[in-house]
């Protein structure tokens, strides 16, 4: 059928497998959410963000309802937020944020990924000063009405440290992103509710201060390697590194 046909199912089938990632990464948000608030996003902010990040992702309303319902479930063990720190090759610092009902289990399954990719984990606090929390919210550009600089004002009283527009081609739809310190973040979820601007995304993001530069492809090639192993371990909820 010809090299066209073949990079187009390339490219669907990539599209496909990062589509079913995220599902995997925002259903685990939904259990957190679910066991530590509760299954009534009135009464719950992380489950209504949650919620919302699922449907940012396009995950069908069934499956988010099934998730609420699982872990829901008086059969589901709770869960506690865990946070992991270590280098992964070449001195790249990574950070492995999970949520688990059982710390020994998750602690050696995330050591393992680190020592079979020639890293090693580290002692939890150790890579703070590399790292900066920010809130991190996505929003759409026409939220923000015509008066662009007004609604940035208005948004500094919630936390507003910074925003930036782009182009997301494939939606082919103009969104900004809204940064705010990590202590902001609630207010910001506030506050963009009470303005009537709907999250397409909003999550907790650790931000590099420092890159590590200079790596050659087949060094980047196995840092992304050890990110996914972590990616896909099913207590691992976010990685962040920083890897230029």
């Amino acid at each position: 059928m010809g090299r066209a046909f073949e990079a187009r199912k390339h490219k669907k089938m990539k599209r496909w497998g990062a589509m079913a990632k995220a599902f995997v990464r925002v259903g685990r948000q939904l259990s957190v959410a679910v066991k530590q608030g509760g299954p009534d996003p009135e009464t719950n902010p992380k489950l209504r963000l949650a919620i919302q990040n699922a449907k940012g992702v396009n995950m069908p309303k069934d499956r988010i309802e099934a998730a609420i319902k699982k872990a829901s479930s008086k059969d589901e063990k709770d869960l506690t937020d865990m946070v992991y720190e270590g280098y992964g090759p070449y001195g790249v610092a990574i950070v492995v944020e999970a949520a688990t009902d059982n710390g020994n289990r998750t602690v050696a399954n995330v050591r393992m990924h680190f020592n079979k990719m020639d890293g090693e984990l580290g002692k939890t606090g150790s890579l703070d000063f590399l790292f900066n929390r920010k809130g991190v919210f996505t929003i759409k550009a026409a939220d923000m009405g015509s008066d662009l600089e007004e609604a940035e004002l208005e948004l500094i009283d919630f936390g507003l440290e910074s925003i930036e527009g782009y182009h997301d081609e494939e939606k082919e739809e103009d969104f900004m992103t809204i940064y705010t310190d990590y202590k902001d973040f609630g207010a910001m979820v506030s506050g963009l509710e009470e303005k009537g601007i709907e999250v397409v995304n909003a999550e907790l993001q650790r931000i590099p201060t420092v890159m590590k530069e200079g790596l050659s492809e087949e060094q980047e090639e196995k840092i992304l390697t050890l990110v996914d192993r972590l990616e896909d371990d099913e207590d691992v909820l976010n990685v962040f590194h920083n890897m230029a």
